[in-house]
């Protein structure tokens, strides 16, 4: 089987006051990843795209909400966030810099 692209394993970083301040506080960075991503694969693919040591990875699982419009209900996806906290002495990625 085929190794999954690091593009697709790391979604999309999730910017909020939380995530700020995990950022500033404790070097560490929060990405929506692919629900069936492991932690050594979300490590190795924020290392390859960012260029970057990582030191360790946590993760948790949400469970999609249900959610009406009118008559209509359904269930968002479930998704999966990724904390990322990169080895020290690196720099931070250049995403959350500019914030």
């Amino acid at each position: 089987m085929a190794a999954t692209p690091h593009y697709q394993i790391i979604r999309r970083p999730i910017i909020t006051e939380k995530g700020l301040g995990v950022k500033e506080l404790h070097a560490t960075v929060v990405f929506e990843v692919s629900a069936k991503a492991t932690k050594t694969e979300i490590k190795e693919a924020v290392q390859q795209i960012f260029k970057v040591k990582v030191a360790d990875v946590r993760t948790a699982n949400f469970p999609g909400k249900m959610r009406r419009r009118g008559q209509n209900e359904g269930y968002r996806r479930d998704w999966k966030k990724a904390y990322v906290k990169l080895a020290e002495g690196e720099k931070m990625i250049e995403y959350a810099d500019n914030l």
